[in-house]
């Protein structure tokens, strides 16, 4: 069955956070915002050490002085979109070198596109009955930002990848333990050519650090589940500030994403769906942290967003009313 595609929000409405998106030529751009001293645990919490500086100007050019410029010149929320939507924005990101310049390789994009848009959609197709929703400005984003999403299944990551846009999700990369994915031969293999994967250190080794905040500044998008493993209840837990922080950091927006139905089709102990139950995934409006929010309170922000989207859409997949929330400390 062919995934369904369909659009939200057919009005022209703005992200209230406003403000304009610089574009990015060269060095590092966009605002920082402080990320709080709360600890990080989140698998990009290595890529929180450093900051950018402030970068001047917005992409949609100076308006002429006075009050005709003044009258002339679009709100916030329009130049927000129109600096997402622009085409320089995709490009004079920092050239990748070495072991990075593989997460742009045009000839591993297109090994990528078969395995992800035919092999693994037929795969996918035959498991579970496949939805995607997706907010119409998805679509305008150029250039990096962060992907994310509650992490319901060991599906969720190629589901993702294989349901947005091939403009945005072309170079889509994801962490990976090292310890698990990278160690193997094969897995190294599976993960980097299905998932432009890089790895990600755990248990205090640093040897990796850096690569997500790197890839970023290279034009690479990211995937990031703040939840910091799978569910193990189908409830969505709290989120780490780790995919915030990055995103402010390097100045990029985040498109929050929900999937639906992914726990029930495939929760934790199963190893494949059965009857092809419906799954949607949810791509909300893409966002930018307000000039003086934390990473912490853009966080709670962001997941705010996927709570809402799961919920817009857990009755219609499931037919049933949406669990509650499992109490945090």
């Amino acid at each position: 069955m062919t995934p369904q595609n369909s659009a939200q929000d057919p009005e022209d409405t703005v992200d209230p956070a406003g403000g304009a998106f610089p574009a990015r030529s060269g060095g590092a751009a966009g605002h920082v915002h402080p990320s709080g001293s709360v600890e990080d645990a989140d698998a990009v919490a290595d890529d929180l050490v450093d900051t950018d500086e402030d970068a001047e100007g917005e992409s949609g050019g100076d308006a002429p002085d006075g009050p005709a410029g003044e009258a002339k010149q679009p709100g916030a929320g329009r130049r927000l979109m129109e600096s997402l939507s622009a085409r320089s924005r995709g490009e004079g990101w920092e050239k990748p070198e070495g072991d990075l310049a593989k997460y742009r390789s045009r000839w591993r994009s297109g090994v990528r596109f078969v395995l992800q848009r035919v092999i693994f959609r037929m795969v996918v197709r035959s498991a579970v009955t496949p939805q995607v929703v997706m907010h119409r400005r998805v679509k305008s984003v150029r250039g990096p930002f962060v992907l994310v999403a509650n992490h319901t299944s060991h599906v969720d990551g190629p589901l993702l990848a294989l349901s947005l846009p091939w403009a945005q999700g072309r170079l889509l990369s994801t962490g990976v333990a090292t310890d698990y994915w990278f160690d193997h031969f094969f897995r190294r293999i599976f993960v980097r050519t299905m998932l432009n994967a890089f790895p990600i250190d755990r248990g205090g080794n640093r040897k990796n650090s850096g690569t997500s905040r790197k890839l970023l500044r290279a034009g690479v998008p990211i995937l990031v589940f703040p939840e910091g493993g799978r569910q193990s209840s189908g409830q969505m837990t709290s989120f780490k500030p780790g995919g915030a922080a990055l995103a402010i950091s390097v100045g990029v927006p985040v498109i929050p994403a929900a999937i639906v139905g992914g726990y029930e089709a495939m929760p934790k102990g199963r190893n494949w769906p059965q009857g092809r139950p419906p799954v949607r995934v949810v791509f909300g409006e893409p966002i930018i942290s307000d000039e003086d929010e934390s990473a912490v309170d853009f966080s709670d922000r962001i997941r705010g967003r996927v709570k809402d989207l799961y919920e817009q859409h857990h009755d219609e997949v499931l037919g049933a009313d949406a669990p509650d929330e499992e109490e945090t400390a």
